[in-house]
C-alpha cells in the first residue's frame, strides 16, 4: 500500500516536460502545407496524442503522429501544443504537455487589381487588361494563372500572362470587366474588384460614294460597282445605297468597316440615272452628295482594219482579250450587215477578201472564226453561231465594206 502510494505522489500530471516536444514552423504563406508534429523520447509509449489551437482540441490519436494542415488560410494563424499520455510505470499512465508554439500564417499575393490600356478605348481599337498583383520576394518564382471575365462570361482562363489583349473592342463590348489570380495548384484564388469599361463610338462623317469605273459610267451587259465610304466612323455602320429620282433603296450592308460596296450586275440601260449613299452607326444618318451614272454599250469587238475609213478593211474579232481574224466560208452579206452594224456603220455593201487591205496579216495573229452562221438580225458578231479554225489560212481572211458614216460635227 506504501508503494502505490507513492507512485501516484511522484507521477506528474498535465505538465510541461521535456519528455513531450512539438516542432513546427514559425511562419507560412496562404496555401501553404503546414506539418506540426508532437514526438516523445519514446514516441511507442504514446498511448494518445491530442492537438490543440488557441487552448481549444482540434485532434486526437490513439498513437504518436503529426497534425497536417493541407491548405493555410490566416485562420491557422494561433498558439498550438499537445498533450499526450503515456505509460509511466506498469499500469499507471501520466499526461506531458508541450510548450506552446505560435503560427504566422502570411499573405501569399493581395488581391490583385484590375487596369485597361487605354483606359477609354475607341472601337476597332485593341485592348489590353492587366491583372496586377505581387509575389513576396521569398517566393517570387511561384507560378501564377490569370482568368479574365466580362459580365459574367469567361474571356480566357488560367492564362500564364498577367495580361490578355482584345485585338478590336466594340461599344457593345462596354460593360463590368474583372481578373483572378490563383497558384497553379488551384490552392490560393483572388478575385480583382470590377472595372467597367466604356468603348466610346465615333458618328459617321464625311459620307461619299464613288463609282469603281473608269470615267463614272457602267457598261451594258458588265459589272457597276457603288462604293460608299465614310472619313469618320466606328461600330456597325449601316450603309445604304438609294436611286435620286425615286429615292428607293438599290441595296444595303451592315459592316465594321469605313468602306462598303454594292455591285449591280448585270448593267441595263436603265440603271442610268443619279445615286447616293447614307451611312448610320445610331448616332444619326448622312447622306453623300448625288453621283450620276451613265451606261454606254460595250465597245465593239470587232474591228475594220487598213481600209480607207473604219467601216472597211479586214475583219479582226476580239475573244478572251486577244485579236485574230475570220476565215472567208460562208462570209456573206448577212454577215457583214451584223459587223456595219455593230460597229455603228451604213449599210453593208460587199463582202470583199482580206488581201484587198494591205500588209498581210502577221502570221502571229490567229484565226478565230471558220464560219460565220449570222442571219443578218444580230447587234453584234459575237452572237451568230459561229464554228471554230480548223484549216483556215490569212489567205482566205474575209473583209467587209459599210457605207461609210462621217462622225457628227454637233
Amino acid at each position: 500500500m506504501l508503494l502505490w502510494s507513492l507512485l501516484l505522489v511522484l507521477a506528474p500530471v498535465g505538465v510541461q516536460s521535456d519528455w513531450l516536444s512539438i516542432s513546427m514552423p514559425p511562419h507560412a504563406y496562404e496555401g501553404d502545407r503546414v506539418v506540426i508534429r508532437c514526438t516523445g523520447h519514446k514516441n511507442g509509449d504514446i498511448k494518445r496524442l491530442k492537438y490543440f489551437k488557441d487552448g481549444s482540441h482540434i485532434a486526437t490519436y490513439s498513437s504518436a503522429s503529426s497534425y497536417t494542415i493541407s491548405n493555410a488560410r490566416f485562420s491557422d494563424s494561433g498558439s498550438y501544443f499537445c498533450k499526450a499520455d503515456r505509460k509511466f510505470f506498469l499500469f499507471i499512465d501520466t499526461t506531458e504537455e508541450t510548450r506552446s508554439m505560435w503560427l504566422n500564417v502570411q499573405e501569399l499575393f493581395p488581391a490583385p487589381g484590375l487596369t485597361a490600356s487605354p483606359l477609354q478605348p475607341i472601337e476597332g481599337s485593341s485592348v489590353t487588361l492587366s491583372c496586377n498583383t505581387r509575389l513576396p520576394s521569398d517566393r517570387a518564382t511561384t507560378q501564377l494563372r490569370y482568368s479574365f471575365f466580362k459580365d459574367g462570361h469567361t474571356l480566357q482562363s488560367e492564362w500564364t500572362s498577367p495580361k490578355f489583349t482584345i485585338s478590336a473592342i466594340w461599344k457593345e463590348d462596354s460593360g463590368n470587366y474583372w481578373c483572378e489570380a490563383m497558384t497553379a495548384s488551384h490552392s490560393v484564388l483572388k478575385r480583382s474588384h470590377r472595372s467597367y469599361i466604356d468603348v466610346e463610338r465615333i458618328p459617321v462623317s464625311q459620307v461619299s460614294m464613288e463609282i469603281q469605273s473608269p470615267g463614272n459610267w457602267g457598261i451594258e451587259g458588265q459589272s457597276l460597282v457603288l462604293v460608299c465610304s465614310v472619313a469618320k466612323g466606328t461600330g456597325l455602320i449601316m450603309y445604304s445605297w438609294h436611286r435620286e429620282d425615286t429615292k428607293e433603296s438599290v441595296g444595303r450592308k451592315s459592316q465594321h468597316s469605313q468602306r462598303a460596296e454594292l455591285e449591280i450586275a448585270p448593267v441595263k440601260e436603265s440603271h442610268a440615272g443619279g445615286y447616293y449613299c447614307t451611312a448610320d452607326n445610331s448616332y444619326g444618318l448622312v447622306q453623300s452628295a448625288v453621283v450620276t451614272v451613265t451606261v454606254k454599250e460595250p465597245p465593239p469587238k470587232v474591228r475594220l482594219v487598213n481600209g480607207p475609213h473604219h467601216c472597211e478593211g479586214r475583219v479582226e474579232v476580239e475573244q478572251e482579250g486577244r485579236w485574230g481574224t475570220v476565215c472567208d466560208d460562208g462570209w456573206d452579206m448577212k454577215d457583214v450587215a451584223v459587223v456595219c452594224r455593230e460597229l455603228g456603220c451604213g449599210a453593208a455593201k460587199h463582202t470583199p477578201i482580206a488581201m484587198l487591205y494591205p500588209p498581210v496579216v502577221d502570221e502571229a495573229l490567229p484565226v478565230l472564226i471558220q464560219v460565220a452562221l449570222c442571219n443578218g438580225t444580230e447587234k453584234t458578231l459575237a452572237e451568230c453561231d459561229q464554228v471554230e479554225p480548223f484549216d483556215c489560212g490569212h489567205d482566205e481572211d474575209a473583209g467587209a465594206v459599210c457605207e461609210a458614216v462621217l462622225p457628227s460635227t454637233s
